[in-house]
């Protein structure tokens, strides 16, 4: 099929330091993966080695290290693993990747088992994340899965990530890589806090309420500034320039005023559009096909963007497991089912 010959030549080595989040959809078989040792997953079909032009690893903090976190939750794990499988296919480097996984404290032993099983060899931290840190601040949003906590964990990476670890490329858990991520790991930010691919045609005004617009003390948080959409599920993050600046509390200020005052409806989003939103190192779009699983109610299926891919994103409703198991599959979701290490047989 013509859509699938776009990708020939894509599956390149790959190193980087990056956060994956939870994917926004649950699958089936959580319950199974409470049962844990039962082995829901597959191991990894092949050993991540090293090529002989990497640099030694060491611990996590060397500085050759490609540092990855993960936000893991047993309701949407399929997504993470794949992800992280994506990865590593494509790493040079597979053992300069440090993966920073992100856990509620009750699920730390049984998910840090289970990647030890899936992932033999693979460098990584667990790190507990207290649902109450952001609680009080969640407000409802369109869709019930942008209400849970570890939504929010990327908020506080700087926090919960050793203080030796300056750099991370955050990424959703609804997505593959087809590409290098060295390439990705090198950005350039600047003098800027993030990097992300922007996509300056969109309607910025949707993502705040009419409310907002209109109270100068709300709006004028842009004024001086040309702002532009991002998606936040791929972002690369100047985490010792994040610490001095004490974004976290910028954030969290916002996430308070919009409590009382309802100035937007889509979880974690707004709050990074309003802290950051013109003054992003601008990516290439081809480090985020977003989009992929259509809108936040529908989920339908989306086509390609014009141009180069790098990075699959299936941001919005529809998740590829879900809809490849209910036997209804967009064509593109045929591109994540090579990185899918879920045991069918459960």
């Amino acid at each position: 099929m013509l859509w699938i010959s776009r990708f020939s030549g894509f599956f390149s080595a790959a190193m980087a330091v990056i956060v994956l989040s939870p994917s926004l959809q649950s699958f089936p078989p959580a319950a199974a993966i409470r049962s844990y040792p039962s082995p829901i997953f597959r191991k990894a079909p092949v050993v991540f080695n090293n090529g002989d032009e990497c640099l030694s690893s060491g611990g996590v903090c060397n500085p050759s290290l490609v540092h990855v976190a993960i936000t893991l939750d047993v309701e949407y794990l399929r997504g993470s693993i794949a992800a992280v499988n994506s990865i590593l296919q494509h790493s040079i480097c597979p053992e300069s990747v440090f993966f920073h996984f992100i856990v509620v404290s009750e699920e730390t032993n049984l998910l840090e088992s289970l990647v030890r099983s899936i992932f033999p060899g693979l460098k990584f931290n667990i790190y507990d994340f207290a649902p109450e840190t952001v609680r009080g601040l969640i407000s409802s949003s369109v869709r019930q899965a942008l209400e849970q906590p570890l939504n929010y964990a990327r908020n506080y990476l700087a926090d919960l990530l050793e203080p030796c670890v300056s750099r991370v490329i955050y990424l959703d858990s609804d997505l593959v890589v087809v590409d290098d991520i060295a390439k990705l790991w090198k950005t350039s930010l600047g003098s800027r806090i993030i990097g992300a691919p922007e996509y300056c045609h969109a309607n910025f005004t949707k993502y705040f309420t009419g409310g907002f617009w209109s109270e100068e003390r709300f709006s004028g948080a842009f004024r001086g500034r040309k702002p532009c959409y991002f998606n936040t599920g791929v972002m690369v993050i100047d985490l010792k320039k994040w610490r001095r600046g004490g974004y976290t509390k910028r954030i969290e200020k916002w996430m308070e005023i919009q409590r009382t005052e309802r100035i937007y409806d889509l979880g974690s989003l707004p709050p990074f559009l309003l802290v950051f939103a013109g003054h992003v190192a601008p990516i290439s779009h081809r480090w985020n096909q977003h989009g992929l699983g259509g809108d936040n109610v529908r989920g339908s299926c989306r086509d390609l963007h014009p141009g180069p891919v790098s990075l699959l994103h299936w941001s919005g409703s529809g998740k590829p497991w879900i809809r490849l198991d209910s036997k209804r599959p967009c064509p593109l979701d045929a591109l994540w089912t090579p990185y899918d290490l879920y045991r069918h047989s459960h």
